[in-house]
């Protein structure tokens, strides 16, 4: 059992209003269309883990959408229907995913950049190894620069946390920001839906320059060419998920306080051995703190294997997974030398999917405090599978709740202690969740 990172969904659901029309050229391409709906169809008849399908009528829907596939004049139509067939339930990590996403994967028979005779596009392959080595946050409905890695071209240009990204290669960053808020109005998952869509825009390949345009922490433009620099980490591929770059950091803050943050609970064979070695290096420490900042998921398992640390009771669990006619729990296995000291996990509008599985059950065991902004509430397990026409099908097969009870799906995790990042404090180079954190961990009595 596995649950897939977030993140796939959500490129998906930012980018697929930019992805490039698709002609219906052969009636080749109009049967793999139609068969991709009907496999769509009966996969989430025969495996949505709600048996009654939320009180839908699937065969009423199946009667009203599948003639729009007939009729699409072309692929982003009939993503569309299909999006709309699954919108009903107004779940995450439902999604179609265009196989130009996937052109790094063998997701299409043909890598070499011909189209197809049979009207799809497969397109040589995508080079995202490379970003302008900066990350950002959606604050105010601008989007914000947090970091800015060292020694990089972008550091080298001056660019500073704090500062407003407001141009990619001359297209304007509001507007686009704006649609998609106003599309998502409704979705807690908006602030990740603009961050990913953003953050497909800005890879690309290694040495590449990019067009940028920036407001200064004076609100004054710079424009810059950045050179991209490899993405941080190391690739990983899993299943049909796009190629992921994975990384771990560890280190010793003031007064003997460990910190360890990562991007994904991905490639367990590298990061979990490096989480055990530095919760052992920490032993003698006063806390901990988890950063999960911008985490947006991936496999299970791993965050019941780093709960084992901090959980000394035996029978205890993260939550439940609910499937059709079966039941999961996310089962603790306390460690013979587990960690006591204090335990806190820094959350925000990113943070998905296994990440709310760690936080929403260590807060709900009194085990962890939890400081930041309220998670993205996106934390339905699901399974990628290919179509018949080349694009990727994610659906959900199994239900989620902590244990407490509490529903995470559409919710997120309340942190303790809220604590929201603005410019301001950004430009002053000031982490005020972090200094919170270490604030809490020497001054709190729990």
């Amino acid at each position: 059992m596995f649950k897939l990172s977030r993140i796939v969904c959500l490129l998906i659901l930012g980018l697929s209003r930019f992805v490039a029309a698709e002609s219906l050229q052969s009636n080749s391409f109009l049967e793999k269309n139609l068969a991709s709906f009907d496999y769509v169809w009966t996969t989430v008849r025969d495996r949505y883990y709600d048996t009654n399908l939320g009180g839908h009528d699937w065969n009423a829907v199946y009667d009203t959408l599948r003639p729009k596939v007939e009729n699409a004049t072309n692929i982003d139509e009939v993503r569309g229907v299909l999006m709309q067939m699954l919108g009903v339930f107004g779940e995450s990590h439902f999604a179609i995913i265009p196989s130009t996403v996937y052109s790094n994967l063998d997701f299409n028979p043909d890598q070499s950049g011909r189209s197809s005779t049979d009207g799809t596009n497969d397109t040589a392959k995508t080079d995202l190894s490379g970003y302008p080595g900066f990350d950002l946050r959606l604050l105010d409905s601008t989007l914000v620069v947090t970091s800015v890695t060292p020694n990089s071209p972008a550091a080298e240009a001056g660019i500073q946390p704090g500062w407003i990204l407001t141009e990619i290669k001359t297209d304007i960053l509001a507007s686009f920001v704006s649609d998609l808020l106003k599309q998502f109005s409704e979705s807690p998952t908006r602030s990740l839906i603009v961050y990913s869509a953003i953050k497909y825009r800005l890879l690309g390949p290694v040495g590449d320059s990019i067009s940028l345009l920036f407001l200064d922490g004076e609100n004054q433009p710079i424009a810059l060419n950045i050179s991209r620099i490899p993405q941080k980490g190391h690739p990983f591929h899993f299943g049909y998920l796009p190629e992921v770059y994975v990384w771990m950091d560890v280190d010793t803050l003031e007064k003997d306080i460990g910190y360890i943050a990562f991007n994904g609970f991905m490639d367990p064979m590298c990061l979990m051995p490096r989480f055990n070695q530095a919760i052992l290096g920490f032993m003698q420490y006063p806390g901990i703190i988890i950063d999960l900042r911008g985490n947006t998921g991936g496999l299970g398992g791993m965050a019941m294997g780093m709960a084992g640390w901090f959980v000394n009771d035996k029978n205890k669990y993260l939550g439940t997974l609910t499937m059709r006619g079966t039941e999961l729990k996310f089962i603790v296995n306390p460690r013979l030398q587990g960690y006591r000291g204090k335990v806190v996990l820094l959350v925000d509008a990113l943070s998905a999917s296994c990440s709310e599985f760690l936080a929403g059950g260590l807060q709900d065991l009194q085990r962890a405090t939890l400081i930041g902004e309220h998670t993205a509430g996106a934390a339905l397990p699901s399974m990628i599978e290919k179509l018949p026409n080349g694009d990727g099908f994610q659906y959900v097969f199994a239900n989620y709740v902590s244990a407490s009870g509490h529903k995470l799906e559409g919710l997120g995790v309340v942190p303790d202690i809220e604590i929201v990042p603005n410019r301001e404090a950004l430009l002053q180079g000031r982490d005020l969740v972090l200094e919170k954190a270490i604030e809490w961990i020497l001054t709190s009595e729990k």
